[in-house]
């Protein structure tokens, strides 16, 4: 099963796709672990990304699909896999459709955690408060408001782009993560 993964941050993409993978038995990629694993295997591309992420910039979409190109065939994902945190724009979803057309590989679903921006800010509030150690740097409602603007930019026109595929899986992410996951897979075995 081949699956992606969209939601505002916040919204529990990483606890779902965890499930989801431990369920399935298949691997849940990030593109950030994808990312530091390559840097810290001092593959080609890993080197690459190294220098521009040093400078500061972001990742060219053609080395973050290299990279997804390179992980996929790795024999963990024989069964499958679920990307977390990639494509974020339409034109990284069509790179992808192109990837995994030479691959020979078809998207099975696309999973959207449907959640109300202002009960993510009252997460992430509430989520700063009960973090051991202090929170992190972007749990605050000021930096989750820029990173919703920016998810409801760019990441956000990827629904239509998947809806008109018709691979797009809408889920309500405001209930329990139970419940979440419970509608996850009944939504998957409907398909």
């Amino acid at each position: 099963m081949r699956l992606i993964f969209l939601g505002p941050p916040g919204a529990g993409k990483g606890t779902q796709a965890a499930r989801l993978a431990d369920h399935y038995g298949i691997a849940q990629l990030s593109t950030g672990d994808m990312l530091r694993a390559a840097v810290a295997a001092e593959t080609n591309i890993g080197l690459a990304a190294k220098d521009i992420m040093a400078r500061g910039e972001l990742v060219p979409d053609e080395v973050v699909v290299e990279i997804i190109s390179q992980r996929v065939e790795e024999p963990d994902c024989a069964n499958g896999f679920i990307l977390d945190g990639f494509p974020r724009t339409v034109a990284q979803a069509a790179a992808l459709d192109e990837l995994l057309a030479q691959k020979r590989l078809d998207l099975d679903a696309v999973l959207e955690l449907s959640v109300d921006d202002g009960v993510l800010i009252q997460r992430i509030e509430k989520r700063a408060k009960e973090t051991v150690g202090g929170p992190r740097d972007d749990d605050n409602a000021e930096a989750l408001k820029n990173r919703l603007g920016v998810y409801n930019r760019q990441t956000a026109p990827l629904v239509a782009y998947y809806r008109e595929r018709g691979l797009l899986k809408t889920v309500d992410g405001m209930a329990g993560i139970d419940d979440v996951t419970a509608e996850i897979l009944r939504a998957l075995e409907a398909r």
